[in-house]
């Protein structure tokens, strides 16, 4: 990927600096910052169990890293609470020296991963190319045969390309491309549309920072995958060598409801008498046993067909297939200066269908199988769909039920057709005076044995789990209750009616945005609360469900390691808790939770602060906030990790905040960001960052900087038009400037539709008049994410408002253009010269 030489227009002119007495900005410093990964990774120890269960899920192993290249295996029995070692490591050592002539350490075994065999009597590894067998009760070891090794990913590989399903906290995927020939590589916030970040020649790597839970690919030139890789918590490893295998796709555990029928273009009846299939843009049904094909439909066309969605009736006696008309979607050009591959430039064109933009419109049909007729259904109810789906039929086949969300997300129905006449009627309904949260606070979880359905609502002003009568609407009872949210559905028992479930805030005196795992029966009564350490949890249960291991830590606080009981969540057993002394001895700063009351003087705002290895508590550091208010989620680390906040170690304290108008608090809480995403949470953002400086004075808010890309791009700028008076410097990144000229899904999703005057007045174009401070702006000419136009016009009003301010654009990069070296670096000068008036790399 080219990322030379760069088009920089508008220098700042003044320095906003104060007096220090230390050095900072300093070419130590620089490559203190540049190392500070390598300087921290690997240095904390006992920090993750992986259980590997045994084949009947009696017992377990796992790995442990109890040291700097020293790891030792444990083997843990659930119902006796008992631990021990896997195997006798220093044995093996001696045996596996003597058959491979080489010196072996017990503490370092050379092989990562071993099974039970025999009843648990032996034990198979491979090391050395070899695979082994080793007998537990007498040490024989014996060689068996080879096996390919690890190629050392520590992500977690993916059989299949799919979308994100978490968006957890701020991580690292390192990408190491290990084949013979350039490698390109898309993050897949939408399975249907990878976005390019990238491109990697052979024996090169890729730094890609990104969020937990986040689904990367890997491919070549000609489009063939070579890898899918989810994102973990912890920084890791995704190498690219060519061995990479695809598979079945996973069940996204966030899907609501699956669409077993979507795209298929001919289903048979469930009575096997029938097929109907799409064909020329209508519908077909042929009868299996004769062969004789009757066209049901004559109404669709090019523009306006019949689409492979087919669903049938349980008892045969009915079909509805889905019909669209089609709208002409909006095409962006881009053009790649410097291409690798030619002299001359590229165009690039793609469907990119912004707020406002005509959609397609689908309308379910109804069919009679036995008249072969059409039965008209009233649309009145779902007549101006952003989407129709989670069609369902009941089990004896007298309605089907869809879920229909208004264009503009301030209706979310699911609605229910008799079969017979095609009456529709409202069965639940979410009609907030706002926005109902779609993207991430939807389930609807069908229980046909009963005629209910479990349903998602913030209609009490939390995220709870309801239970309706799936026949007439009717609502049974709530399921959860209370000031905390549920965060996800783990798992629905419909024979013993109970949820498994994520929740935050569910421990009052805890950080609200702690994950903890929960269960519940239908009724609402008998609600467990699984987990209890003051962290956020992940957890990974037995396969009988009878026991999990739940690791839960802070940023403050290292991973700690149990065994608990899923009957009442008590805890069986200790597993570890993580050792980070040989990280702090680097000088390796841990990072501080702060929490202060928001705008209206009553809300908890929650965020942490990062100081440099070099922290010196009498010297003064500008702050720097590292800024993301995407209202899809909540985006301050509540893991712990040593990636830190390389930043810092420039001179800087950089803060991280959730302000109001972000996720996973209260629906007043969302709401703030409602055709309002100018708001960014600023007014809470600024009274947290004062308050922190009042017990910190080491904190100079006379020098207070902020950067962030993408939707923390718009934010960074919005700080400079809105706030200045506070924040003085910013670097904004492929930000989306205007929210009518990014994607239609995540701007319609908060600023709503149709388009008015509250997106011009949250649009950084239309206010950039208002600028005060030093600005950077940085865009990739190939964000596919973004659209690049948007950065484009906002550098055209800040000229014609005669600003001053640098734009920096990378040719042959993409959506997140100020991670690539060069824009890294430039980023970090600008800060360096504007808040600490000195140089960049200088020798004191």
């Amino acid at each position: 990927m080219n990322q030379s030489h760069i088009i920089t227009a508008f220098s700042a002119i003044a320095l906003i600096v104060a007096p220090h007495c230390l050095a900072q900005g300093t070419l130590a410093d620089y490559e203190r910052a540049d190392n500070f990964g390598k300087q921290t990774s690997g240095k904390v120890f006992n920090d993750r169990v992986t259980p590997n269960w045994t084949g009947n899920g009696a017992e377990f192993w796992y790995r442990a890293r109890t040291g700097l290249e020293q790891h030792h295996f444990y083997r843990v029995n659930p119902d006796r609470g008992e631990r021990v070692d896997a195997f006798d490591h220093l044995a093996l050592a001696k045996k596996l020296a003597d058959f491979t002539g080489t010196q072996v350490s017990a503490d370092n075994l050379p092989f990562q991963s071993i099974e039970f065999v025999e009843n648990g009597a032996k034990i198979t590894f491979t090391a050395n190319g070899s695979s082994f067998k080793f007998q537990l009760a007498d040490g024989t070891l014996t060689e068996t045969k080879p096996a390919a090794s690890d190629n050392g990913t520590t992500v977690k590989i993916l059989p299949a390309i799919r979308a994100a399903v978490s968006n957890g906290d701020d991580t690292e995927v390192s990408f190491v491309n290990r084949t013979d020939k350039t490698i390109f590589i898309y993050w897949l916030g939408s399975a249907a549309n990878p976005t390019p970040y990238g491109s990697i020649e052979p024996g090169e790597r890729l730094e890609q920072h990104t969020f937990a839970g986040h689904v990367w690919l890997a491919r070549d030139k000609e489009g063939t995958t070579l890898g899918v890789f989810e994102a973990i918590a912890s920084p890791g490893l995704a190498v690219v060598d060519g061995s990479w295998k695809p598979g079945r796709p996973e069940n996204s555990p966030r899907r609501r409801y699956r669409d077993r029928n979507r795209n298929r273009t001919e289903v048979e009846s469930p009575d096997g008498k029938w097929r109907a299939a799409v064909l020329e843009h209508n519908v077909t049904l042929t009868e299996i046993e004769s062969g004789e094909s009757t066209q049901l439909s004559d109404t669709g066309t090019e523009t306006d067909p019949f689409l492979p969605r087919i669903y049938w009736s349980p008892d045969s006696r009915h079909l509805v297939v889905i019909q669209e008309r089609k709208e002409p979607k909006r095409v962006v050009h881009i053009v790649e200066s410097s291409p690798n591959d030619a002299l001359q430039p590229k165009l690039q064109s793609f469907d990119y269908v912004k707020p406002g933009d005509p959609l397609d419109h689908p309308r379910p049909r109804l069919f009679a199988i036995e008249s072969k007729q059409q039965i008209p259904i009233d649309d009145s109810l779902f007549a101006n769909p952003w989407e129709l789906s989670d069609f369902h039929w009941s089990l004896d086949s007298s309605q089907f039920s869809f879920l229909y969300n208004e264009r503009g997300h301030r209706i979310l129905r699911l609605v229910g057709v008799n079969a017979e006449d095609g009456t529709a009627a409202s069965l639940i309904e979410e009609a907030p005076e706002t926005f109902v949260c779609y993207s991430s606070k939807s389930y609807n979880h069908p229980l046909d044995a009963s005629n209910e359905v479990i349903w998602m609502s913030e209609r009490d002003g939390w995220n709870h789990l309801y239970l309706f009568d799936s026949r007439t609407g009717a609502l049974k009872n709530q399921i959860t209750s209370g000031e905390w949210v549920v965060r996800g559905v783990d798992r629905i028992d419909p024979e013993k009616r109970q949820i498994w479930f994520q929740a935050g805030g569910i421990y009052p005196e805890q950080d609200p945005y702690h994950i903890h795992y929960c269960r519940v029966d239908f009724d609402g009564t008998n609600l467990v609360r699984l987990t209890e350490g003051d962290g956020t949890h992940d957890i990974e249960y037995s396969p009988d469900h009878s026991h999990f291991v739940d690791t839960y830590s802070r940023v403050d606080l290292p991973p700690v390691t149990e065994l608990r009981r899923t009957s009442d969540g008590s805890k069986v057993m200790d597993l570890g808790t993580a050792d980070a002394s040989e990280l702090i001895a680097t000088g390796w700063q841990m990072p501080e939770r702060f929490v202060a009351k928001g705008r209206d003087g009553k809300t908890d705002i929650w965020g942490v602060i990062y100081k440099p290895s070099t922290f010196d508590p009498e010297q003064r550091y500008p702050v720097i906030e590292k800024i993301y208010a995407g209202p899809h989620s909540s985006h301050v680390p509540k893991r712990f990790s040593s990636n830190g906040a390389s930043m810092a170690e420039l001179g800087f304290i950089i803060v991280q905040i959730d302000g109001m108008g972000t996720s996973n608090r209260s629906k007043a809480f969302h709401d703030v960001c409602w055709q309002n995403l100018g708001d960014a949470g600023f007014p809470d953002r600024v009274l947290w960052i004062k308050a922190a400086a009042e017990s910190r004075p080491w904190m100079d808010l006379s020098r207070v900087g902020i950067y962030g890309g993408s939707a923390g791009g718009q934010n960074a700028m919005r700080a400079l038009i809105a706030h200045h008076d506070f924040y003085r410097v910013a670097v904004a990144d492929c930000g989306c400037h205007d929210n009518r000229m990014d994607k239609i899904w995540w701007n319609e999703q908060w600023m709503g539709y149709p388009v008015g005057k509250h997106y011009a007045a949250s649009s950084n174009v239309d206010q950039a008049h208002r600028l005060d401070g030093k600005l950077m702006l940085i865009v990739g000419e190939l964000d596919r994410n973004v659209d690049p136009a948007s950065t484009m016009q906002v550098a055209d009003a800040l000229i014609k408002a005669d600003k001053d301010f640098d734009l920096v654009v990378i040719p042959g990069a993409g959506h997140g253009a100020a991670a690539t070296p060069y824009g890294k670096r430039r980023q970090r000068d600008f800060f360096v010269r504007n808040l600490l008036g000195v140089e960049p790399r200088h020798t004191p």
